[in-house]
């Protein structure tokens, strides 16, 4: 890299981040905790658990439970249509597939463009790193703590 562009870069560093639309919420990961996606096939529902788990499917040879964010955030339901996806996020052991409706991509955003969560907002705000601006309000993104999102619904499942 050239000197001058490294300058820029420490001078304007980017985080990148997998973005995806699951309801009316458009939602962004780091791409880090991002394996893959999947289309949604079928899954089998587990009696008595959360209502956020939607099932679990296999992938790989491994048994794979998958979320539903907007019942875990309390922003309403997921619905399963044929374009609907599931991302394998992952976090130090934990791996689990996360139901988007539309996956928007991978996204470089300037760290200085990320602005704190909204204070005294839902209790969805606590799973958040930021929230990026859009030009309109349905282009704004919220970036999502998953690794504190999938404690949080781990420890929401055992606790049942």
């Amino acid at each position: 890299m050239a000197p001058d562009r490294a300058l820029a870069a420490q001078a304007r560093p980017e985080q990148e981040f997998f973005c995806f639309r699951v309801g009316g919420l458009r939602l962004g990961v780091p791409s880090e905790n991002v394996l893959e996606v999947l289309r949604a096939g079928l899954m089998t529902p587990l009696p008595r658990s959360p209502s956020f788990l939607l099932g679990v499917t296999g992938h790989r040879g491994e048994v794979l439970p998958v979320l539903d964010l907007l019942r875990f955030l309390a922003k309403g339901e997921a619905r399963i249509m044929p374009r609907t996806r599931i991302f394998v996020g992952i976090s130090g052991n934990y791996v689990a597939g996360v139901v988007a409706d539309t996956v928007l991509g991978l996204r470089r955003i300037l760290v200085s463009d990320i602005l704190p969560p909204p204070v005294g907002a839902d209790a969805a705000t606590e799973h958040l790193l930021g929230v990026v601006q859009g030009p309109t309000a349905e282009e704004t993104i919220n970036l999502l703590n998953f690794s504190k999102l999938l404690q949080t619904a781990r420890q929401r499942a055992v606790a049942r």
